[in-house]
């Protein structure tokens, strides 16, 4: 079975987040199970030159896009067994950075095009074509609208996953024809409250639909999870699963190391992670104290992610004998908060407001408790990572997070969990396992038992392959 990802990024190539992990893995883990596997993206003009140096030249081709007559080169890496195609045009991705460009819309539209001109002039047909959020849904519209007449294309089944609703691709009904090069008649494909919704254009188009996890997909049928698309959620109920992410265990290794101060199994765990406490506490410049608990978290600083409620507690926490670590950016006024806080208690609190993924791997390593009290999380990697690493996630019983954690005192417990989104139900479940952290033999259990979880993505590759089946 050939399957075709369709995707606005994937590691190592080009990433921002979470798309980026799962694009890097899922095709990969897919491929080691006996299918051929091709994941297709823009070429931006940030790719690291190790990459750009081994492209490979597929074809140049030329096509139409509403009143443009345009193109695009079309290149290829062969990687763990999957092949990358990348999408070229200087002046769409060229920019210096993935997203957030006053154009998104037609530079999006431009590549999904691309997507199926590209299947038409190479010929290369896959049995599965998987896209994936707002920036390559028109991939699934164009081909079952504008290209539905292509007798060489008709069989093409898709698959389309929600990685995050909140975003979901929203313009102007003018953007229509111009932008998006569709015809008046398939205005009811995309249309929603008003606008033009590019999700909700996939969602009704596609064959199946999938989301990162399923409690998710369950939460997905409530207004306040599905921010205005809960109605075409319901109505694709019948083609709509939840299937976990899993995480690469070979980046996110302490036996491996990479990145962190020093590698440990779960022989010589606790050596281990003593070392990296000992050398991440010296590195962010916290006193160097084996048997005070340390806590980190590591996020984008938004609302989503539970800020407010860990700004409303955070003093109170630092009253606590323990040590507190955050790393990330994003609202201003959450920036600001942190830096306030790391002024008011510049003995046991940092805040690291950048974005850097090794100080992020050795936080993973070094910390004793992860922080993760997200308002909303379709699935999260985080919590699994630090689960990899022996650090005791503190999570709020929301979306993957629910699926992945098991609370203390349940069978399997991996972390601790709290289920309503309130300032002190977090400060008493953050308490309860500073508490338990004072009982070695407990904690030590917990620890053992949260290495022990597998998010591997082999189980989640399984699960893709009985949908891709079910469909062809």
């Amino acid at each position: 079975m050939k399957i075709l990802y369709v995707t606005s990024e994937a590691n190592p190539f080009a990433a921002s987040g979470g798309l980026g992990d799962v694009m890097g893995a899922l095709p990969c883990a897919v491929a080691e199970q006996g299918n051929q596997c091709e994941v297709i993206m823009p070429l931006y003009d940030t790719m690291k030159q190790q990459y750009r140096e081994r492209l490979e030249l597929v074809l140049d081709m030329t096509f139409n896009h509403s009143w443009r007559h345009t193109g695009a080169s079309v290149f290829k890496i062969v990687e763990k067994g999957v092949t990358y195609y990348f999408v070229e045009n200087h002046y769409y991705f060229d920019r210096g950075r993935l997203y957030g460009e006053f154009d998104d819309a037609e530079r999006f539209a431009f590549f999904s095009r691309s997507v199926v001109e590209y299947m038409l002039h190479s010929g290369n047909i896959p049995d599965i074509l998987h896209a994936n959020d707002w920036q390559t849904a028109l991939s699934i519209v164009y081909l079952k609208t504008e290209y539905s007449h292509i007798e060489a294309l008709r069989s093409i089944k898709t698959v389309y996953t929600i990685h995050n609703i909140e975003y979901q691709g929203k313009f102007g009904s003018e953007c229509l024809g111009d932008v998006f090069g569709l015809d008046n008649m398939y205005r009811g494909v995309v249309d929603f409250d008003g606008c033009i919704n590019l999700m909700k254009g996939a969602m009704v188009s596609s064959d199946f639909i999938t989301t990162v996890s399923p409690n998710y997909a369950n939460e997905l049928q409530h207004d306040f999870f599905a921010f205005g698309l809960s109605s075409i959620v319901k109505s694709s109920a019948h083609k709509m699963r939840g299937v976990i992410n899993g995480i690469d265990y070979g980046y996110f290794s302490p036996e491996k190391g990479g990145d962190i101060y020093a590698s440990y199994n779960n022989r010589t765990y606790k050596s281990g992670k003593a070392k990296n406490k000992a050398a991440l506490q010296a590195e962010v410049g916290l006193p160097v104290l084996a048997d005070v608990p340390l806590v980190v978290m590591i996020t984008r600083f938004a609302s989503q992610k539970g800020i407010d409620l860990v700004l409303h507690i955070l003093d109170e926490i630092l009253c606590e004998n323990v040590q507190v670590i955050v790393l990330g950016t994003g609202e201003k006024e959450y920036e600001d908060a942190f830096r306030a806080a790391e002024w008011r208690h510049p003995d046991n609190f940092r805040a690291l407001i950048k974005f850097d993924r090794v100080i992020s791997k050795k936080m993973y390593a070094g910390a004793d408790i992860f922080l993760m009290p997200s308002k909303s999380e379709p699935c999260g990697l985080a919590q699994m990572i630090a689960c990899s690493y022996g650090t005791i996630p503190v999570v709020r019983s929301v979306g993957g997070l629910y699926d992945s954690i098991r609370t203390y005192g349940e069978e399997g417990a991996n972390g601790f969990r709290f289920d309503n989104y309130n300032a002190h139900e977090l400060l008493f479940t953050v308490k309860d396992a500073l508490a338990l952290y004072a009982d070695k033999k407990k904690w030590n259990a917990l620890t053992a038992s949260a290495k022990k979880s597998n998010f591997t993505w082999e189980n989640s590759a399984k699960e893709y392959i009985s949908i891709y089946n079910n469909l062809v």
